[in-house]
């Protein structure tokens, strides 16, 4: 008999598993379809921070908020090790103090606070502190292990939420109540298509109406000689011109010009900082962004030391290697954070466009969910 479900996933990325999370919270019987193995795309491929602060105002800091609580929440039933907590930006010129103070004044800046010279040293010792500088924190994010935290959330799902896995297995059309597959044919009262960076498989003609392009970032994994004194994530002046939170302030317009002479070559690839630490004492560096019709085959030697000339400037770290480097690819917007679609009823395709997913993508789960009713 041909098995048959309330609701079938296509797609093991974050976006995915936040809509069988959702789904299965409600009681419905869920599939995740993986024409992969294992989840190999931008969801194992980045910080694991799941950023609060900074994320575009309205309902995409909203997005993140909610995505923050459920994180919270699933993490220590899924054997997920939140790493650690908060972030600290440190603003190095005049200009981007003054965005950091007028974010303060933000109903994003809620819970968020300069700190003092007395608190710097205790939750922030290995920034670089100018005369002048100021480091803005906020307790909201969270670090997971990206690479093992999104398996062990699967896992999780499977095992103790009800959730079916169909992996290595392509999805050649949806035609409700069928779904063809690679391996045979499923039947579902709905679906949810989930396609990360694959533009042209399914509902090709639906996604090409959004004006998507693929961005591709670079990151490494950096091994201080001695323990690095980073109890939160850390950016710097370029994340507060980049991050939109930030950067969409009237009083970012002089950041931006500054940075603009002074950082040409770091805008031009895309760079901006953020560091976050994995329990064993490495860093997570990065990142870049070059867009283009497809993923960018080849790193550039020239931005990664773009980013670690940064990570110099802000952080104190003491002597250290390269242990890794690689790439990650995610569809991007100029206009867009997310996009959704209705192709047929019953059936919505779902995408993070701002390389947030990990920082929204259960919210955004939640809502598809939602809007299929029932």
């Amino acid at each position: 008999m041909v098995k048959h479900y309330d609701l079938a996933v296509v797609g093991s990325g974050i976006v995915g598993l936040g809509s069988a999370l959702a789904a299965a919270r409600k009681g419905k019987r869920v599939v995740v379809v993986e024409r992969d193995a294992a989840c190999v795309g931008a969801s194992i491929r980045n910080f694991g921070f799941v950023t609060v602060t900074g994320q575009r105002r309205g309902a995409h800091w909203r997005r993140a908020r909610r995505s923050r609580d459920v994180w919270a929440e699933v993490a220590p039933k899924a054997g997920i090790e939140v790493v650690h907590s908060g972030t600290t930006i440190l603003a190095r010129r005049s200009e981007a103090v003054a965005v950091a103070e007028a974010f303060l004044s933000t109903e994003m800046g809620e819970g968020c606070r300069l700190l003092s010279a007395a608190e710097a040293p205790e939750i922030a010792p290995a920034l670089r502190r100018e005369p002048g500088s100021e480091i803005l924190y906020s307790p909201h994010e969270r670090r997971v292990e990206s690479r093992t935290a999104i398996p062990r959330l699967a896992a999780w799902l499977e095992a103790e939420m009800g959730v079916e896995f169909l992996w290595s297995t392509a999805v050649r059309e949806v035609a409700l109540p069928r779904i063809v597959t690679s391996r045979g044919e499923i039947r579902a009262d709905a679906a949810i298509v989930c396609p990360g960076h694959d533009r042209s498989t399914l509902y090709a003609e639906r996604i090409a109406t959004a004006g998507l392009s693929v961005c591709t970032l670079q990151m490494l994994r950096v091994r201080p000689e001695r323990k690095p004194a980073i109890e939160a994530a850390v950016m710097s002046d370029l994340s507060l011109g980049r991050y939109e939170g930030f950067a969409d302030l009237p009083e970012a317009v002089a950041l931006k010009a500054r940075l603009a002479t002074e950082e040409a070559e770091a805008l031009a690839a895309g760079v901006h900082l953020i560091v976050v630490r994995s329990a064993d004492g490495s860093l997570v560096v990065g990142d870049s962004h070059v867009y283009a019709e497809a993923p960018a085959p080849f790193a550039s030697e020239k931005f990664d030391a773009l980013i670690l000339d940064e990570m110099d400037r802000v952080l104190d770290l003491g002597p250290w290697s390269v242990a890794e480097r690689w790439t990650g690819s995610y569809v991007s917007s100029k206009t867009d954070v997310v996009w959704t679609d209705a192709p047929e009823p019953n059936v919505r395709i779902a995408l993070v466009t701002g390389g947030t997913g990990a920082s929204t993508g259960f919210a955004l789960g939640e809502e598809v969910v939602a809007s299929l009713g029932g």
